[in-house]
């Protein structure tokens, strides 16, 4: 504030819209209601693009999706009760996935809380575990302070979501509008630069090691960090392993690059992994999907772990050697430490993790009735559409192909729900992701289940001018489900035909809430309606591709196994004893 001038006097939902102006917020994805809507009266004249969603769920999903494919912080918006708790399910979403989020809910008057009012619920109360940290705000004067923090502790350290609760009395009282011009938390300065000693330590432990996995978790795409990462892999020349959140953090295409460890990962680098002795594992917090039996997950190999978020650290697998910093900081630390160390040779370990890359590429087999083979159908998609597309996917089958066929050449351009694996993320993320990369192209890969979940946000993109592109692969099923009806439960398919050929009729769907609706069948077919998709850039176009519903996911390790007990497909293993060390 200049000289003496004296603060100017907003009501809570002026200094709230001024606030996001404040941090730069470009556009805010939600719904009004009775308890927020004060606050949409500013922001009818505000700068910031408020987009009108069809479900407070597409709000959060599309604010991940914007969040995921920019870099920044993705907002939305609800009213209080169910519109605050339809915004759970993304909440989750974004805590699971390191997403930074900022969510903005109204509450009703202050001096209701607690006494069941129409549409109450302590949404405070209700996202504690799924979130960063959350605010019930009930004086007009807090509401700059709680949005500049909001903002602050959702994009710094380990990102992730955070919830702002204001009261409608709030909203609607006055007070003068002062902008913090620092953040002041004493007990949140997280850890971004890593200690030294551990980095010298750490390029020790590489030295002297003879068969190093780098194994690349979603952090180091959130941090920024791929070149990095590629700076670290040309030094050394040390294989790479990246997780389903990590698609992208090195380009597939890079010989050192074996592909997606876990349950559904290559065999190269499920192997790498399993004969190792040395993990290097950074942005990445050592999960089930990745891990398989903990007991027996890399046995022979010591663990570097970093990680931005010191509660990672050995909460799964005990780390030898644990680094807390920013993933960008230790890999370029990692760089500078390890130019003063004589390099291990790796030629047997490359010439092995090669050797598994070779003998057991990641493919499929055509379906003998001459339907459409879903993994054809996706492979086609990246090839046509390219390595600058931002690929969406939903849940299931389909997000597993995508992760293996899609040309995955380059960070923030794969967005998946990966640790809460949520049905319904595709069509809206790949909304949010339109609206913050506007020039590019943005196709979502969905499948039959997901997309009748919340293809409602359509109607979205249609009035709003957001050309997203959906291709529907449609098995009729339940997919990964009826996958392990198939192997599991002797083929019962109990509740997983959904008998979707038809109804819903998929194109007609799309041209009834304002989209292009296409459809393939056949392998003559793909090719043209994929075309024909890319060349329409004024309104959202959805795909419908009719495909065979036994295809199933492979490689594949039964949840609880070991990972060396990979199949490369049913009742086929690798044959590891040809692989000589």
């Amino acid at each position: 504030m200049a000289g003496d001038e004296a603060p100017t006097i907003l009501t809570g939902a002026q200094a709230l819209v001024t606030s996001l102006e404040r941090m730069g917020v470009e556009v805010a994805f939600g719904i009004p209601g009775g308890a927020i809507l004060p606050a949409y009266d500013p922001l009818y004249d505000s700068k910031v693009r408020h987009i009108l969603v069809r479900h407070e769920q597409g709000a959060g999903h599309a604010a991940e999706g914007y969040a995921a494919s920019t870099g920044k912080v993705g907002v939305c918006i609800a009213t209080s009760g169910p519109g605050a708790t339809n915004l759970v399910t993304p909440i989750a979403d974004a805590y699971m996935d390191s997403v930074p989020l900022v969510a903005i809910t109204g509450q009703v008057n202050s001096s209701f809380i607690g006494t069941d009012a129409f549409q109450e619920a302590d949404i405070r109360g209700i996202t504690m575990p799924i979130t960063k940290h959350n605010y019930l705000v009930t004086h007009v004067s807090d509401i700059p302070r709680a949005i500049k923090e909001a903002f602050h502790i959702a994009s710094t350290g380990r990102p992730g979501p955070v919830l702002v609760d204001i009261a409608k009395d709030a909203l609607q009282d006055s007070a003068p509008f002062i902008w913090p011009e620092t953040v002041k938390l004493p007990s949140y300065r997280p850890t971004t630069r890593p200690h030294a000693r551990q980095l010298k330590a750490a390029a020790r432990m590489i030295a002297e090691s003879s068969r190093p996995v780098l194994y690349i978790g979603g952090g180091v795409v959130r941090a920024e960090a791929s070149d990095e990462l590629a700076e670290l892999v040309k030094l050394t020349g040390i294989p790479v392993v990246t997780t389903l959140m990590a698609r992208g953090a090195l380009p597939d295409s890079h010989e050192l690059n074996m592909g997606m460890p876990g349950m559904h990962g290559t065999v190269a680098a499920v192997g790498a992994l399993q004969r190792s002795d040395l993990l290097i594992a950074i942005g990445t917090r050592f999960d089930d999907r990745v891990t398989g039996k903990l007991e027996s997950f890399a046995p022979d190999a010591q663990v570097i772990h970093a990680d931005i978020d010191p509660a990672e650290i050995s909460k799964n697998r005990i780390a030898d050697l644990p680094i807390v910093g920013d993933a960008q900081e230790v890999l370029s630390g990692l760089v500078q430490a390890l130019r003063n160390h004589d390099l291990p040779d790796l030629t047997q370990w490359n010439e092995y993790t090669a050797s598994l890359k070779r003998r057991y590429p990641t493919g499929y087999d055509e379906p003998e009735d001459g339907t459409l083979s879903p993994q054809y159908v996706i492979k086609r998609i990246g090839e046509i559409s390219g390595p600058d597309t931002i690929f969406a996917a939903g849940v299931g089958q389909h997000q597993m192909w995508a992760a293996h066929f899609l040309p995955h050449e380059k960070p923030r351009k794969w967005l998946n729900s990966g640790g809460a694996g949520t049905m319904g993320y595709c069509v809206p993320a790949a909304m949010g992701a339109q609206v913050g990369n506007p020039d590019a192209v943005v196709w979502g890969i969905d499948g039959d289940g997901c997309f009748q979940m919340t293809n409602q946000e359509l109607t979205t993109c249609s009035l709003e001018q957001i050309p997203i592109k959906i291709a529907v692969i449609n098995n009729q099923v339940l997919g990964m489900v009826r996958q392990w009806q198939t192997l599991f439960y002797d083929s019962r398919y109990s509740n997983t035909e959904l008998h979707s050929t038809r109804v819903p009729d998929f194109p007609k769907l799309a041209e009834a809430m304002g989209a292009v609706g296409l459809r393939a069948e056949t392998v003559d077919e793909v090719d043209d309606v994929i075309r024909k998709a890319m060349e329409i850039n004024d309104r959202p176009v959805v795909v419908e591709f009719v495909v065979n519903k036994d295809a199933m996911v492979w490689p594949m390790v039964a949840a609880g196994t070991s990972n060396d007990d990979i199949k490369i497909a049913r009742d086929m293993a690798p044959d590891w004893e040809e692989e000589v060390l």
